[in-house]
């Protein structure tokens, strides 16, 4: 073996050791990267040639956690990995969004790239490493490859930044950033902040950046002890010069004045796709299947250069607006009457159809994967249907690109949702993208936060979000930057920068650049012509509505949360679950109870306001004792001459005394109650010494006019006591004739 180890020195002195030559050696290129206890497997693999008719670069990224890294088995009833989580997609999408760009256009061969959890230390975040374990085997490969790169996360914990972070430090973080890049430029950048000002997050960038070039630096040594500086030949573009100039010739006048016509997508598509036709008919037949894959690479790039000198020489876009402009916006809310909450946005032809849904804690994401274990009280989903953007094709599976957008806007809406004790609800946002025409994830954003309004959940503040873009030449000499960018100016493009925030800053980003020698001054005039374009469709959206409901609407369940002392949860739930499974039945409520802090949180959610009260009175009594005047519905389990005996809570028994049945002499409890009857009573007292309870009836009932209290009948022998009748008043159930009640014990 030739093993070959590099260590990369982090600024708090922490290590990330580089390995190869131990592990997969058949690969193409391997390594193993290991910080602390962390280790994690990364290997590449390519095809010798590229498959027929492929001119683009098929990367495929694959990042996996093994649950026997920390010692886990996996849930389910087979015991082993499956389907990737949403982290591990989320993930690879990371690591796809730094490489891709990298390779050589004209490189078209499979390229594999597997990283995989193999040891996990349960406060390092592997993620992190992730980016620089697939670069360092690139690098030990012949794969042709235009890096190296590396990937860091940047928090700011307590106003401090911090590269690679553990878990427990993002506790305290307003600032959590994935930034990718090579030596000289930033690749990509995905986070989440807390209302941080644009300044701050391009600091966070360029401290990401310093340490990065410390990664490329070792990688690019690495690379050269191994003996890998020379990459392998390809040729996997069959060119003709002549064509290629008769492509430019014919296409490049009339596809700049179709790009310049500002027409809607599908015309332009259409207009554009009849000019490409009308070429490949100049072609002579016999030539025109074999030169058809070429007229189209040659096309793309004519279309691309007559949308971006159009950009660049007069400031014109696709659709006829200026680089600044943002597209009409219209939008409404309460648009689905039977959902909790809903909105549909518009902006251009980009359309989000969202709703929310408000359920209990039961209804809680669970989240089990190999280092977070626990739930997510509000989740985002988001689907992207073929019809939206008027493919004939039909609905499968969600796919990555659905998780990576939903996330985005998950994370710009997260900081803005109030959790916990602020709002007992769980929360599910949808967000139905019905058509696109690029920024569908900004759609999603906005569409959500109109929604969460109309649900009454009391959002912080409104988010909103907006898609910046890019075109630029001479090393970005000259640029311009756009607006609210269309899914033609994303494609063809150098970049695709996403920017959500309050009035008072950036609550999430994502970021992709295809180019090299980007500047931090480009960078941040980008950033401020969002934050003009995102608080211009803030306000827009504010037309709409401003604030959040007063109150949830109608058919919405209802939760009220209690809270009670930590070492009452046991008496609530009961031996097996008993007591709450019998307060859940009588009233028809659904209750969870969760400890935090020392605290029980109890929600009790059902659709009646009525019977919350009820269970929360249930509740308040095993806790802090019954309260006189409260009212109970209980269930009558014993009958006697002098009275009934009514459960009012599981195992709290109280006598309704015969007098307190009804404002009419009885002779017989029987006249009006039977075992098994439920009844309402009132607590009339609660008797010190011993605790017992006296309950009414009759105070609940409308007393009868000319009522008159009848005398008590005093015993003649004991005049300070009631009639023998009102003994049952404290319990007593022992024989009338002076002996002793029973004790439960019985001589042989």
């Amino acid at each position: 073996m030739n093993i070959v180890k590099k260590t990369i020195v982090l600024n708090d002195g922490r290590e990330i050791e580089i390995e190869t030559g131990k592990l997969a050696k058949q690969a193409d290129g391997s390594v193993v990267v290991k910080m602390g206890k962390t280790m994690l497997l990364a290997a590449v693999t390519c095809a010798k040639e590229a498959k027929p008719d492929v001119d683009f670069m098929p990367l495929q990224v694959e990042y996996k956690e093994k649950y026997a890294a920390s010692g886990r088995f996996p849930g389910g009833f087979l015991k082993r990995e499956a389907r990737p989580s949403d982290n591990e997609i989320l993930t690879s999408r990371l690591v796809d969004r730094a490489l891709r760009p990298l390779f050589p256009d004209d490189f078209h061969a499979d390229v594999f790239v597997t990283i995989t959890l193999i040891s996990a230390d349960k406060d390092i975040m592997p993620d992190a490493l992730a980016g620089l374990a697939a670069s360092a085997a690139l690098a030990v490969s012949d794969i042709p490859f235009n890096g190296p790169i590396s990937e860091v996360r940047v928090a700011r914990v307590n106003g401090e930044f911090v590269t690679n972070p553990n878990f427990s430090q993002l506790d305290d973080a307003d600032i959590d950033i994935m930034v990718g890049a090579t030596l000289d430029n930033i690749m990509m950048v995905e986070g989440e902040m807390k209302e941080v000002s644009e300044h701050d997050m391009l600091e966070a960038i360029k401290f990401a950046h310093e340490d990065i070039k410390k990664h490329c630096r070792t990688l690019l040594e690495l690379q050269e002890e191994v003996g890998k500086t020379l990459k392998r030949e390809y040729s996997h573009e069959e060119n003709d010069e002549d064509l290629r100039k008769a492509v430019e010739e014919f296409c490049y006048d009339r596809c700049y004045l179709i790009a310049k016509s500002g027409t809607g997508k599908h015309e332009r598509t259409d207009a554009f796709e009849a000019l490409v036709k009308e070429f490949i008919e100049t072609v002579p037949e016999e030539e025109r299947e074999a030169k058809t894959p070429m007229v189209l690479r040659y096309y793309h790039d004519v279309e691309k250069r007559a949308m971006r000198r159009m950009i660049l020489d007069e400031g014109i876009r696709l659709d006829g607006r200026s680089t600044v402009e943002i597209r009409p916006i219209w939008s409404e809310v309460d648009y689905l009457p039977a959902v909790h909450g809903s909105a549909i946005f518009t902006r251009g032809e980009t359309q989000s159809l969202t709703s929310v849904t408000l359920g209990t804690k039961l209804d809680e994401k669970q989240v089990d994967e190999v280092l977070v274990q626990g739930s997510e009280q509000f989740v985002l989903h988001y689907n992207f249907p073929p019809y939206s953007t008027g493919e004939a094709k039909p609905v499968r599976s969600i796919g990555r690109r659905e998780i990576g957008h939903g996330n985005l806007a998950f994370r710009a809406l997260k900081p803005m949702v109030p959790v916990g004790e602020e709002n007992p609800y769980a929360v599910r946002v949808v967000s139905d993208i019905l058509e696109s025409n690029g920024s569908s994830s900004m759609a999603t954003v906005c569409a959500g936060t109109l929604a969460l309004m109309d649900a009454g959940v009391k959002l912080k503040k409104p988010v909103s979000g907006i898609a910046m873009g890019l075109i630029s030449e001479n090393k970005a000499t000259r640029y311009a930057i756009l607006s609210d960018i269309l899914g033609d100016e994303d494609h063809l493009g150098d970049m695709d920068f996403k920017v959500t925030g309050t009035k008072d800053g950036i609550t999430a980003t994502q970021m992709d650049i295809k180019v090299d020698g980007l500047s931090y001054e480009i960078l941040e005039e980008a950033l401020e012509q969002a934050k003009k374009g995102r608080l211009h469709i803030l306000g827009e959206m504010m037309k709409t509505m401003s604030e959040p409901r007063e109150d949830y609407k109608p058919f919405v369940p209802r939760i009220e949360q209690i809270v009670i002392p930590a070492d009452t949860i046991g008496a609530v739930i009961g031996p097996g679950g008993k007591v709450i499974q019998e307060i859940q039945k009588l009233t028809g409520t659904t209750i969870t109870i969760t400890e935090k802090d020392g605290k029980g949180f109890v929600d009790v959610f059902a659709p009646d306001k009525e019977v919350i009260e009820d269970a929360i009175a249930r509740i308040k009594i095993i806790v802090f004792g019954p309260e006189p005047g409260t009212i109970y519905k209980g269930k009558v389990r014993a009958i006697h001459s002098y009275g009934a005996f009514v459960e009012i809570l599981p195992g709290k028994d109280g006598l309704l005394h015969i007098s307190e049945i009804d404002w009419k002499r009885l002779d017989n409890v029987e006249e009006v109650l039977k075992e098994g009857d439920e009844v309402e009573v009132k607590l009339l007292e609660v008797e010190e010494r011993t605790g017992k309870l006296r309950l009414s009836r009759r105070v609940l009932l409308p007393k009868p006019e000319g009522y008159v209290e009848p005398e008590q009948t005093r015993r003649p022998d004991r005049p300070d006591r009631k009639d023998r009748g009102d003994r049952g008043d404290r319990g007593d159930r022992g024989d009338r004739d002076g002996r002793k009640p029973f004790n439960g014990k019985r001589k042989n």
